[in-house]
């Protein structure tokens, strides 16, 4: 990929809105882009699983997990699960677990933090709706962009 967010935010900024610098990189993947999904969970990662077990090609996952920082959303089965899956990667406003593992993994992961407690598994959640936080706006279907400097969101295609 010849992109990075640096110059696409010079050449598009007009279309694009930053994510404010809160998230770290954990997957073995820096680099990546794609078209949105959304769920929004709580302390909750059954909807996590269950879309990024659906084919993801071409599609970032952004998870709303309220920021909290309480229990993980995503471990390395669930990365392992949405690379084989298509899934570019995920980013978690919240934590993930077995940070060692996941770099070991060809998948995007940005999350706030870490914490090796697991989530609980009530089956709550929505999925395909307009979440924000970080100051943006995520639309499924829009267009999500990552790499060491950030994330730009976009509702148009910019690569």
């Amino acid at each position: 990929m010849t992109w990075c967010t640096a110059d696409l935010w010079d050449d598009h900024g007009e279309h694009c809105r930053v994510v404010e610098p809160l998230f770290r990189d954990y997957g073995g993947v820096e680099k990546f882009w794609g078209r949105i999904r959304t769920v929004k969970v709580f302390e909750d990662n059954s909807l996590v699983r269950r879309t990024l077990e659906e084919d993801g090609t071409g599609f970032v996952l952004v998870v709303d997990g309220g920021g909290s920082l309480r229990c993980a959303l995503l471990g390395d089965r669930l990365a392992e699960l949405g690379k084989s899956n298509g899934w570019t990667g995920i980013i978690v406003y919240g934590a993930v677990r077995d940070s060692a593992v996941l770099r070991q993994i060809p998948f995007g992961v940005k999350a706030l933090n870490t914490n090796p407690r697991k989530s609980v598994k009530r089956n709550e959640g929505q999925s395909d709706i307009g979440v924000a936080f970080g100051g943006t706006e995520f639309e499924p279907g829009g267009f999500l962009y990552a790499d060491a400097d950030g994330i730009l969101v976009s509702d148009r295609k910019l690569v």
